[in-house]
């Protein structure tokens, strides 16, 4: 298997892809019908830009699902376009402030469009790894995780950097993928399986 940074290159170069070709093919589900197959609700997703919804890569609907109060500070990690962070930002009002982190360049640049569209100015988007949040302590009442933990190795510096940040009686709303049994070794053997 390749090392940390060959995954992290690897994975970053897939999602990137998204971003700049929303409707191309991919190794993973992305899109409009595919959010609205998690949950996200039909009238939501028409309420926000059509670009960030196109180019949506997510594995669940934390952000709708999430409690998320009036004035609250929120973290989205791993906001590709920025679905997340839009909803949660709705959803936390004009008192709110969010704060989305991600490392591709390409899904950032879609994710600020679309704040500046939707007219959210209360919403802030860095390039940063999710083991490396440029935040300071205890100082986010909501995280949201949308489905990186099986793409990144560095776990649980992530966790730590998590549990860093948020204040006492904060809250973490995270969805991933799990296997409901081992893989074939020569899968998880196999260049092709860029997933951490």
């Amino acid at each position: 298997m390749r090392n940390s940074e060959d995954i992290r290159d690897k994975v970053r170069k897939a999602y990137s892809g998204v971003a700049e070709n929303p409707l191309g093919k991919h190794a993973f589900p992305a899109g409009r019908a595919f959010a609205e197959s998690l949950g996200y609700p039909r009238e939501l997703l028409t309420g926000l830009p059509g670009f960030v919804v196109e180019a949506f890569t997510g594995v669940s609907n934390v952000s709708v699902r999430a409690e998320i109060p009036e004035g609250a500070a929120v973290l989205d990690v791993g906001c590709g376009a920025g679905l997340d962070a839009l909803v949660a930002a709705r959803r936390a009002g004009p008192a709110g402030r969010v704060i989305g982190v991600d490392f591709s360049r390409a899904m950032l640049s879609r994710a600020r469009r679309a704040a500046a569209e939707a007219g959210l100015s209360r919403v802030l988007f860095c390039e940063a790894a999710a083991e490396n949040l440029p935040l300071a302590d205890a100082s986010i009442d909501v995280a949201l995780v949308n489905g990186i933990f099986n793409l990144n190795p560095a776990r649980e510096a992530i966790f730590r950097e998590l549990a860093r940040v948020l204040r006492p009686g904060g809250a973490l709303y995270a969805a991933e993928l799990i296997l409901s049994a081992p893989l074939p070794a020569e899968v998880c053997a196999s260049e092709s399986n860029w997933f951490a």
